[in-house]
């Protein structure tokens, strides 16, 4: 059974949200001033969020981070989940441990090394920076968190499961398809979220990669912070927090939706 938390516990809790919300909530706040400044709330207007949905460039700013998300994490993800049945599949520890080792590189790699890495790798290979170098970056990093969010859906899966689907006389398109892929589904369904995530939120990767013509959010907040301060920034920010709350908020309700029932309720 679970302990319960203790007063101090709670306490811990409630200082450490406090700490991460109140600034999101100071941008949300101010997104609605009058006044034009974070310092004095002089009234409450919309005409920041009228400006910022009047802005077609943004708009297409906005579209373009949306396309390199959902287009990298679903890439990333059926990539990642081949690679995370390569790497279970595999029978000797060691080259186990140094697969898992090669996947987790890009994760505890810092994004700046990484970033200088793609845009020294795209320069020498003559592609030209832009949709293509993002979306290509973004993939290749998103790769091993769909890896990590899959294998131990893997680990946790009984053999006796593929043994039973071979001897009934499944093939090995059988097994892969209506044995292993729905048991593992929900270790997919959190590796795509996780990597559209990553993808829409990630800025030093996008920054280095990035050539002219093209942009994302965070590239864009960065040089529209540049300038000086502006509630246009406070409006599109709590428009990316309301989205991203909503990610959050459907991720919930399908890992509810395929969390295996109990056998019973502990008394």
């Amino acid at each position: 059974m679970a302990g319960k938390l203790s007063p101090i516990s709670k306490l811990y809790l409630l200082v450490i949200f406090v700490i991460l919300y109140t600034p999101i909530f100071f941008l949300v706040f101010y997104s609605f001033n009058s006044g034009g400044t974070m310092y004095d709330f002089e009234g409450f207007t919309l005409d920041w969020y009228k400006e910022l949905f009047s802005d077609t460039r943004l708009l297409i700013i906005v579209l373009n981070t949306i396309v390199v998300a959902l287009l990298s994490a679903l890439l990333a993800t059926i990539i990642g989940v081949f690679g995370a049945l390569a790497i279970y599949n595999v029978r000797k520890r060691k080259t186990k441990q140094a697969l898992l080792s090669l996947n987790n590189v890009l994760i505890v790699s810092p994004d700046v090394i990484i970033g200088a890495s793609f845009l020294i790798l795209f320069t020498v290979g003559g592609m030209k920076l832009g949709f293509i170098s993002v979306l290509c970056s973004h993939i290749a990093f998103s790769i091993p968190i769909v890896v990590l969010m899959v294998l131990p859906k893997l680990n946790e899966m009984s053999p006796t499961l593929i043994d039973a689907a071979r001897d009934l006389g499944a093939n090995e398109w059988d097994v892969l398809t209506k044995v292993i892929l729905p048991y593992i589904t929900p270790g997919i369904m959190a590796g795509f979220f996780m990597a559209l995530t990553y993808s829409f939120d990630d800025f030093a990767v996008t920054f280095f990669v990035t050539g002219n013509g093209f942009s994302t959010l965070s590239v864009e907040i960065y040089s529209l912070a540049r300038r000086g301060i502006s509630l246009n920034i406070n409006a599109l920010s709590a428009v990316l927090f309301l989205f991203t709350t909503l990610l959050v908020v459907v991720y919930y309700f399908i890992s509810q939706k395929n969390k295996p029932m109990g056998m019973g309720a502990k008394k």
